[in-house]
Order: C-alpha cells, then sequence, then structure tokens
C-alpha cells in the first residue's frame, strides 16, 4: 500500500504540472480506480519471443494490427502507466524488433510491437495470479499447434522492418562458418533426415579428436538479452572461442560455427529456420566431428530462474545423453551454478548431426546475477573450462 502512494504521488505530480488545478482533484479520483501498468518484460525461448506486461488488476484490452512498417498494438482503456516502466525496449529478434509502451491519453495506455508476424505466428492473451496479480502476455512465432510447423514469413530487407533482419532462437541459431570449413558449408538447403547412429567408441582422450563448437545465435539474431543488455550471442561466443583455445591446446581438431558476430548460412537472414539450422549442422557432419556442442543462456519470463542445463536428442544414442551429462556437471562444477538437470530435447542441432551432440544452457541470461557472472572474463574462462572438463571426461581423458 505504501509503494502504491508513492507511485500515485509521482504520477499525479508529473500529471498536475501539466493540467489545470481545477482537474487535480478529478484525477485522483479516477487514478484510484485505474489498473496501474508496473512492468515490461521481454524473454526468448527455442520458438518464440514473449512480452509481458504486468499490472495490479485485470483489465480489458484490444488487439489490433498495422502494415507499413508491421506492428501489432494492443490498447487497455482504464490504466495508467508507473514512471518505474522502461518505456522502449530493443527485443532484437527476427519474430519482434522493438516493443514501446505509453500513456496514449489520460485513460488508456497504448503498447506497440514492431513485428512482421502474421496472424497466424502471434497470440496475445492474459492471465492472473501468480507474483503479478494480472499479465497481458504478448507470443510472437511458433505459438502452439495452430502454427507449429507452419512457415514463418517475414517481410523483405526492401521493408525497412526491423523484425526482416533475422534472429534465433534458442538451441537453434546458425552464424558464418570459418574460412577453414566455408567450403564444406551446403547453406542447409535441405535437411538431413535424423538417421539411427550406431553406439560410438572412442580412444581416451581429447587430442586427436575432430570437434564442432557452435557459439548459438549471431549476426541479426542477438538471441536473449539480459536486464543490462548483455546478448545471448556475446557471451556464447566469448565461451565459444575460450573452447576452441582450450580444446586446441589439448590437442583437438576443433570447427567453429562462427568466429565472428555472423550468420552461418550463405543466406544470412532470408534463410528458412530449417537452412539455417542445418548449416551448422553442415559444419559437424562434413567434417566428421568425433562430437557435437552448441553453447546457448538460458531466459525466463521472471528473474528468479537459475542453474545449468544440458540437452540431448531424445531418440540418439546413449553417448548422446553422456555427453550432455557429463559437459552440464563440468560447467556447474566450475561456475557453482546451480544443477537444472540433464534433459531429452527435440532441437534440431542436436537431432541432425551424425554424432554425439549437445546444446548446454551456461546459466539464465535474464538472472541479474547470472547474467553479470557471464558477462566477465572470469565467468567466460570457467564456463569454457567446465565444457572442456566435461568433454574430457565423456572421453575418459
Amino acid at each position: 500500500m505504501v509503494r502504491f502512494f508513492i507511485m500515485f504521488f509521482a504520477v499525479c505530480t508529473s500529471f498536475l504540472l501539466s493540467i489545470p488545478v481545477a482537474q487535480a482533484a478529478d484525477f485522483g479520483d479516477r487514478v484510484a480506480d485505474m489498473a496501474e501498468i508496473n512492468g515490461l518484460r521481454v524473454s526468448s525461448s527455442e520458438k518464440k519471443v514473449r512480452v509481458v506486461v504486468d499490472m495490479d488488476k485485470s483489465v480489458d484490452f484490444t488487439v489490433s494490427a498495422l502494415s507499413a512498417p508491421g506492428r501489432v498494438v494492443v490498447n487497455i482503456p482504464g490504466a495508467w502507466l508507473s514512471p518505474q516502466v522502461k518505456k522502449n525496449m530493443d527485443i532484437g529478434s527476427r519474430f519482434a524488433g522493438r516493443v514501446r509502451i505509453a500513456q496514449f491519453d489520460k485513460n488508456t495506455v497504448r503498447i506497440v510491437v514492431e513485428t512482421g508476424m502474421g496472424k497466424d505466428n502471434y497470440r496475445i492473451f492474459s492471465l492472473s495470479g501468480g507474483a503479478s496479480p494480472y499479465r497481458i502476455v504478448m507470443d510472437f512465432g511458433d505459438i502452439g499447434p495452430s502454427s507449429a510447423g507452419a512457415e514463418i514469413k517475414f517481410p523483405s530487407e526492401d521493408a525497412g522492418s526491423t523484425a526482416a533482419r533475422g534472429t534465433q532462437e534458442s538451441g537453434s541459431s546458425v552464424g558464418t562458418a570459418p574460412a577453414a570449413a566455408a567450403g564444406n558449408v551446403s547453406g542447409g538447403t535441405a535437411a538431413v533426415p535424423a538417421e539411427e547412429q550406431p553406439e560410438p567408441a572412442f580412444s581416451p582422450g581429447i587430442s586427436g579428436k575432430k570437434i564442432t563448437i557452435d557459439p548459438g545465435h549471431g549476426g541479426s539474431d542477438s538471441g536473449a538479452i539480459g536486464p543490462t543488455g548483455v546478448t545471448e550471442k556475446s557471451v556464447t561466443l566469448r565461451v565459444a572461442m575460450e573452447v576452441q583455445r582450450l580444446l586446441t591446446a589439448a590437442g583437438a581438431q576443433v570447427y567453429m560455427t562462427r568466429t565472428a558476430d555472423v550468420e552461418v548460412s550463405p543466406k544470412r537472414a532470408s534463410a528458412t529456420d530449417d537452412e539455417e539450422l542445418q548449416a551448422r549442422c553442415d559444419i559437424a557432419n562434413q567434417n566428421q566431428s568425433d562430437l557435437f556442442l552448441s553453447i546457448h543462456m538460458d531466459s525466463f519470463t521472471t528473474s528468479d530462474a537459475r542453474g545449468t542445463t544440458g540437452y540431448y536428442y531424445a531418440k540418439g544414442t546413449a553417448a548422446g545423453q553422456q555427453l550432455a551429462d557429463a559437459v552440464r556437471a563440468g560447467v556447474v562444477a566450475r561456475l557453482g551454478t546451480e544443477s537444472r538437470g540433464t534433459k531429452s530435447c527435440n532441437f534440431y542441432v542436436v537431432k541432425y548431426t551424425r554424432m554425439p551432440a549437445t546444446l548446454v544452457e551456461l546459466a539464465f541470461i535474464s538472472n541479474a546475477a547470472e547474467e553479470k557472472l557471464m558477462n566477465a572474463d572470469d565467468g567466460i574462462h570457467k564456463a569454457a573450462q567446465g565444457i572442456v572438463d566435461g568433454i574430457g571426461n565423456f572421453f575418459g581423458k
């Protein structure tokens, strides 16, 4: 209640500076009955971007779509915008470019999301209960049964839309191959069917092994973004480059899907999701790597989620699960993060690689402490060393 009156006073002061004194009392009576918009959050998951608007009571809202450029507009009548809410956020995703929120008029808050998504690829709904009494949730991308498996179309670069430039979701991003591997990249023009693989047999030790390291996201795809603006793509590349250094020093032949802030597919952002993902797989497959490892940062709609997770293809070899478990354990031991376990998945990059493969979510970039940890050189080195420890344990050192 104290917090409400503090925020109430701040908003009233702002309004009183611009409205006649005779209207001040009327405003005070009116805002007491209005919903306070007190939070705006953005997160990325494997298949979508989610925008969440927090408020202290239930509201009605309307949704409309505009073109040239593409926008989805949500109007919330009977609401006022708290001064603490960030008004303009760069999402940096191919699903949505930017979100803005403002007091449209004295009774209405308006939210505008820049997006090239068609009506089958976004969904807006409300939720109640939990940490926030009421929330409006806006999902863009692959939003469920109505769009799963459907081609997601984006406007052309000529349209000038931020969404046209592209991004990648967790576990599915691709970048440009380094020169050593570039000649082997097919561009992902067709997905290679996942084949049942025999259990591999390896000699002990890292030396002599061929290993493909995949820094998640890159180029126009920032991946998830932390509370202070740290991008997933920057963290994954820094960790991957350190992993490459450590593995090379141990005698491994290392192939990188990207060594700079770029995409892998020659088609860049115009590639379909499958083409972009297949380009990463191609580097590992065509170099006949002994294992494949994709590095990511996790994200969630609430900031308290934390920890490290390992993933392996549900229908793959037992070696894939063993690799995922070993890498996840190595990262946890070095970083001191909470272990969220080793889980099966259907991520493209671990499904369509022809060797033991894992995708590791190092920590939650949406968690302020873990974002800080993974933006520091010490955290980068520890994560990389943990990955190499895990690979060493997988090969039996």
